[in-house]
């Protein structure tokens, strides 16, 4: 499983640990992912989704889930949340 944010595209940073004499060796920063269980309204389903903790805030700042995906890029949504954004734009379109 990759450690990227399924709505926010938030992956893996890799930087340096600089001790107190200068000496540089490579580390990974992980983003804070976690399992959150989302509701569309929308579709009035439940939707699983393993998102970042800033993810999380932005989507609850924007509205919800179906506000959120409304406003987010295509490129920088995971293959489960580009359904999801599909599916609610096609009830969308329906309604």
């Amino acid at each position: 499983m990759a450690r990227r944010c399924e709505l926010t595209g938030k992956a893996v940073m890799t930087g340096n640990n600089v001790s107190h004499a200068n000496n540089k060796t490579r580390r990974r920063y992980l983003p804070n992912l976690v399992n959150v269980t989302l509701i569309s309204d929308a579709l009035g389903e439940k939707v699983r989704l393993r998102i970042s903790a800033y993810a999380l805030r932005s989507v609850e700042h924007r509205g919800g889930l179906d506000a959120f995906l409304a406003k987010a890029k295509d490129s920088e949504l995971g293959p489960r949340a580009l359904l999801v954004k599909k599916q609610i734009a096609r009830k969308a379109l329906a309604a």
